[in-house]
């Protein structure tokens, strides 16, 4: 008898699931009304070709750096940009930072702020002659704009500068100030003298409050899936992984390998290394997830969305399969990779304190203490010393439900009717942003620009290059985020 109650209890919730399935449809959102917009799209490019030219490529050391090629940078900037030289109050922060105020109606408002940073990563010595064009040549091809920082970040920082020229060009002035802020040394972690840190600290010594942060992050990305979604996703971080490097060192006799014992430091360093892969931090499907899953899975075919809707009941699978796959595993938990060994420095000598380094990606709700405190419990040998350096926290999340966040997903929308999913996500990288949330509760992540995939990898390797295509829709993206960040409440 029993048996017929269980099978009547799963006939009724296939009936449900499927009746479900059928209104898991997307929220409406209504779209911001993208009017005629004269954007040219070839001067812009043009104008990112030149960005690029300049060599402003930041280094851990100082005196590695060529500050001229930022003050030449800086001037291109005036030059190509004259309103908002004229209209904005600009400052110099640190070595080579900037700052932009653009004045708004209402003084009383709380700022908003627009990031990007103008250094980039150096190509990789040896790999020169591997790039299509010169790294540093902006070389235009009809297609794309090639070279270091094309999508990271200079044509972020390009397309926020045309967008406010061109509302400044149009008479427009927003209801609260605007600051663009453009760093100098991003891509250098955890930098003592950083920029954006500095910026923060001016900012904060005047008692600015920002309403909001708009920085780097994931591109527009298309998602085709036949028969199971076909859709835009754009993912906006809306928290950021921290890190942290850990190195572990050990304590054994040494001596000359003629009178080795049977389990040298060595060995020592091979169980630690054993006992931290095998002890990893507990996975957690923290709420930016189920926010992520729900909204795309009502973009999904109805097939998809009959799986989709039932999201509750499936956390425990989706957390096994997403922690199984490492590429996913670092949205569920805090991640630790062995990426250093030091022994002895001869090889017929015992190392006396060999040492192993871990770089370790904290999730949000893990601190740095807290990961030094999970490797020492699980560590067999207790004597260990540990030197944390390069230490940066997990941030807070920012509200999906803020100004900001609802303006992306109305601007999205506005240029994307019906085919887009607006949703949160986790950076496992770091941006300056970071160090905001000193003096903003709003910080999100995102860059709006529409590239493959395999585009996107591009980023930090050789023929970065950013699709010319993107260009426009960028602009008009930026343009309408501050009109309607900008407003009154």
């Amino acid at each position: 008898m029993w048996w017929k109650i269980i099978l009547v209890l799963f006939a009724l919730f296939v009936a449900v699931t499927l009746i479900r399935a059928i209104f898991f449809k997307p929220k409406k959102v209504d779209g911001v009304k993208i009017g005629d917009v004269d954007i040219d799209e070839m001067k812009v490019a043009e104008h990112l070709s030149g960005a690029i030219k300049f060599k402003t490529v930041s280094r851990a050391s100082k005196d590695e750096v060529d500050w001229d090629e930022f003050e030449k940078f800086h001037q291109y900037l005036d030059e190509t940009y004259p309103l908002i030289r004229e209209n904005t109050v600009k400052e110099k922060v640190s070595d080579a930072s900037l700052i932009y105020i653009w004045k708004g109606k209402n003084p009383e408002l709380e700022p908003m702020a627009l990031l990007s940073h103008q250094d980039v990563v150096p190509v990789a010595e040896g790999t020169e002659d591997d790039w299509t064009y010169d790294a540093f040549s902006g070389h235009i091809d009809g297609e794309f704009i090639w070279g270091r920082g094309a999508l990271d970040m200079k044509n972020h920082l390009i397309c926020v500068m045309e967008a406010v020229e061109s509302l400044m060009a149009e008479g427009f002035q927003p209801e609260r100030d605007v600051y663009l802020c453009f760093g100098h040394n991003e891509e250098i972690v955890s930098p003592i003298d950083s920029g954006a840190k500095d910026i923060v600290e001016l900012l904060k010594s005047r008692g600015v409050h920002l309403d909001s942060v708009m920085d780097e992050g994931s591109a527009l990305i298309r998602l085709d899936i036949k028969g199971l979604i076909h859709t835009y996703i754009a993912a906006i971080g809306v928290a950021e992984k921290g890190y942290v490097d850990m190195k572990i060192t050990l304590h054994d006799k040494g001596g000359h390998t003629s009178a080795a014992p049977k389990h040298s430091g060595m060995a020592k360093l091979a169980n630690t290394i054993k006992d931290i892969e095998n002890h990893q931090f507990k996975s957690h499907l923290l709420p930016f997830l189920s926010e992520l899953f729900e909204t795309v899975g009502r973009r999904a075919s109805y097939l998809g969305r009959i799986v989709m809707c039932n999201l509750p009941l499936l956390k425990p699978l989706i957390k096994l399969i997403l922690k199984s796959i490492p590429e996913s595993a670092s949205m569920v938990r805090t991640i630790q990779s062995v990426s250093m060994c030091e022994g002895s420095p001869a090889p017929n000598v015992l190392p006396q304190r060999p040492s192993v380094t871990v770089n370790v990606r904290p999730l949000p709700g893990d601190s740095i203490d807290d990961v030094e405190k999970h490797l020492r419990k699980h560590i067999r040998y207790k004597d260990i010393e540990i030197e944390r350096s390069g230490e940066k926290e997990a941030t807070k999340f920012s509200p999906t439900n803020s100004r900001a966040f609802n303006a992306i997903r109305r601007v999205e929308e506005g240029l994307h009717p019906n085919d887009v999913a607006v949703t949160p996500y986790l950076v496992m990288g770091g941006t300056d942003s970071h160090y905001y949330g000193e003096i903003c509760d709003n910080i999100l992540r995102y860059a709006p620009f529409n590239v493959s995939v395999s585009l996107f990898l591009t980023t930090h390797a050789t023929n970065e290059r950013c699709p010319i295509s993107a260009l426009e829709e960028s602009v008009i993206f930026f343009r309408e985020y501050i009109r309607e960040v900008s407003k009154k409440d």
